[in-house]
């Protein structure tokens, strides 16, 4: 992918906006508070594991069927992005789960149509969602690019149409999709297997990869509700192999007072915000209730005494801030 070193006026004004003065933007959107779903239950294909209710209540902009569409301003504008739509879809299907509202099963229903069609090869011949606009990353990502997040949260909803309606269609798309976690970046799938041999899914399909904390995870747990679908062996097999990751690697992750977003190799490390390092402890204490490993429980309790922490937050924000102004 090209590299962009020199990041625009409007680049650095949506970093200000969103990190600095917590303005409007798509990361609108992104940014609820993070929040484990106590009705969840490992082993058992429910309500999905974070609750997503203000997603689910999602205020911005509809297309004309009602699928929604982030405002990314500027010549990207409005767009569909499939992690934002899985996400506001599963927030629906924990709400419906909860309250039996018929709306809420509607909109849940519409989402998992909208996969459906919307799930198309990519230049390997492997089914992917596709974003369907550029985006500043560490390089510049081309239209029309895939990521690993968006396929895992798709599948997680994917699965759950299956389940409540038996319609196999959907347990189709979610088998064509799966192929993706079993395939090397090289070969279009989202896995990279790392020189020590810890296999990780990428959000973001760069190279060299850099193992997108918050990604990993969220793709992971597409992996584990497929595998409880499904019963197979691969899946199954998938997911210990990246919880082994996660166990190997956590430890890369923690600077002593905050978690970093990702392994970016730069000279800086990328600090996550204070909105993903909340995320990262969810994410985690999700983790130990899928797989009672307790490494994750013990961090996601050290992460927390970070947080609570003025001078860890301040130091965090300017550790972000400098990274976002020197790198991407």
């Amino acid at each position: 992918m090209d590299w962009n070193p020199v990041p625009t006026l409007a680049y650095y004004r949506r970093i200000l906006s969103a990190y600095v003065l917590g303005g409007k933007s798509h990361l609108t959107f992104w940014h609820e508070t993070p929040t484990e779903n106590p009705n969840a239950t490992p082993n058992e294909l429910g309500e999905y594991y974070m609750l997503f209710a203000e997603k689910a209540d999602y205020r911005g902009h509809y297309d004309a069927s009602g699928v929604p569409q982030l405002d990314y301003h500027g010549a990207i504008g409005l767009q569909h992005n499939p992690i934002a739509i899985a996400q506001y879809g599963l927030g629906n299907y924990n709400a419906w789960c909860r309250t039996a509202d018929p709306k809420r099963k509607k909109k849940f229903f519409l989402i998992a149509d909208w996969l459906l069609a919307h799930l198309e090869p990519n230049a390997k011949g492997l089914s992917v969602w596709k974003h369907h606009f550029n985006w500043e990353y560490r390089d510049t990502l081309k239209a029309p690019w895939y990521s690993g997040l968006a396929q895992g949260q798709g599948i997680s909803l994917l699965v759950r149409a299956h389940k409540e309606s038996g319609d196999s269609r959907y347990l189709d798309a979610a088998r064509a999709t799966f192929i993706s976690f079993q395939r090397p970046i090289e070969e279009g799938g989202v896995a990279f297997t790392d020189e020590s041999g810890d296999l990780w899914f990428e959000e973001y399909i760069v190279s060299p990869p850099t193992h997108i904390l918050n990604g990993f995870i969220w793709a992971l747990w597409g992996v584990y509700d497929y595998a409880l679908a499904t019963k197979e062996s691969a899946a199954e097999e998938l997911f210990t192999l990246c919880v082994r990751t996660l166990l190997h690697n956590l430890d890369r992750y923690d600077l002593g007072f905050w978690s970093l977003y990702e392994q970016s190799g730069t000279r800086l490390p990328m600090v996550a915000s204070g909105f993903y390092h909340r995320l990262h402890i969810v994410q985690l204490r999700v983790m130990y209730r899928l797989t009672g490993e307790e490494l994750f429980a013990r961090v996601a309790d050290r992460w927390e005494v970070y947080a609570k922490s003025g001078l860890n937050r301040a130091r965090a924000l300017t550790y972000k801030t400098a990274f976002k102004l020197c790198h991407y």
